[in-house]
């Protein structure tokens, strides 16, 4: 969580434009109660069913693209924790050699010291051979992927991991088949300036209206469509938007796209890149799907 001296400057702004907000519509939401949570049961048996798929998803991938003196972009998420694991044993054992990791968070970090990785950072690389990373959806065929939701860390930055993402010449998500679908739902994470944040939004919200609500994201718990009074802070200073779709996302391209237009949007949680592959966990086995110009779907 950042510090309150370091969100000072930024509540000052929110308090000031929220004094500004009338009955006339704020965000599309001002007569809007806390969502509900309609999430589905997860039991213990589930988390360990998909820890096993995913573990196995992160073993190919390691053993699939990773060669000795790479440059390698460290992906966060479960399943990139359990592929940062197994690559530290696999340079203990000797089976590779000669490894730079390019952490995308601060939790890859922190695995990948853990795991006896050796690092270095994002600006001091100029060529990152290959980068893993979880997503939490992606679009099926596409590949267009979103990353940085629910992230309520103010030190994890969805534009260096974005950057590094982006930035590799082959680039793997590693996700459950539950993730990799044709019918897209959910948020879209966009960092705006925090000065502007409210004239921001409403332009956000007046683009998807009918489709989308648009909230601000608190660093603490669930503080409703405005953030609460600890609205979410980035370490690059930014607020973040949580644009949720209330219809189905036709095509995460043309969001994103819509979304770079939009005056005081800096970033957002979209990946659209050609080649990309993904790495697909299920009962089945492992499934490798790509988005190059000549398709390919095959199981492992």
């Amino acid at each position: 969580m950042a510090s309150p001296a370091a969100l000072l400057p930024c509540l000052s702004s929110y308090l000031n434009m929220h004094m500004q907000v009338t009955n006339k519509k704020s965000l599309g939401l001002a007569s809007s109660t806390r969502r509900t949570n309609s999430l589905p049961t997860i039991t213990r048996s589930s988390l360990a069913d998909n820890a096993r798929l995913l573990e196995a998803a992160a073993k190919h991938t390691v053993d699939t693209y990773v060669r000795s003196g790479m440059v390698v972009g460290l992906g966060s998420g479960l399943a990139s924790g359990m592929a940062i694991q197994y690559l530290g044993r696999q340079l203990r054992a000797g089976a590779i050699q000669d490894i730079i990791g390019i952490p995308t968070s601060v939790g890859s970090a922190s695995e990948a010291a853990k795991a006896g990785i050796p690092l270095d950072s994002y600006q001091d690389c100029p060529q990152i051979n290959f980068t893993f990373s979880d997503a939490d959806i992606i679009e099926e065929g596409t590949l267009v992927a979103v990353i940085g939701r629910g992230r309520t860390q103010a030190e994890e930055s969805i534009i260096q991991e974005k950057t590094i993402l982006e930035a590799a010449e082959k680039l793997v998500f590693i996700v459950t088949e539950k993730q990799y679908k044709g019918d897209l739902d959910g948020s879209v994470p966009v960092l705006i300036n925090c000065f502007n944040w409210m004239e921001a939004a409403e332009e956000i919200d007046d683009l998807f209206l009918g489709d989308a609500e648009v909230w601000r994201r608190s660093s603490v718990g669930h503080a409703g469509p405005l953030g609460g009074e600890f609205p979410l802070v980035t370490k690059e200073g930014h607020s973040v938007l949580d644009v949720i779709f209330t219809s189905p996302i036709l095509n995460l391209a043309d969001v994103a796209e819509s979304l770079d237009k939009v005056d005081g949007v800096v970033a957002h949680g979209v990946i659209s890149r050609i080649p990309c592959t993904a790495v697909i966990a299920s009962e089945n086995g492992v499934c490798v799907v790509d988005n190059s110009p000549k398709d390919a779907l095959k199981n492992v």
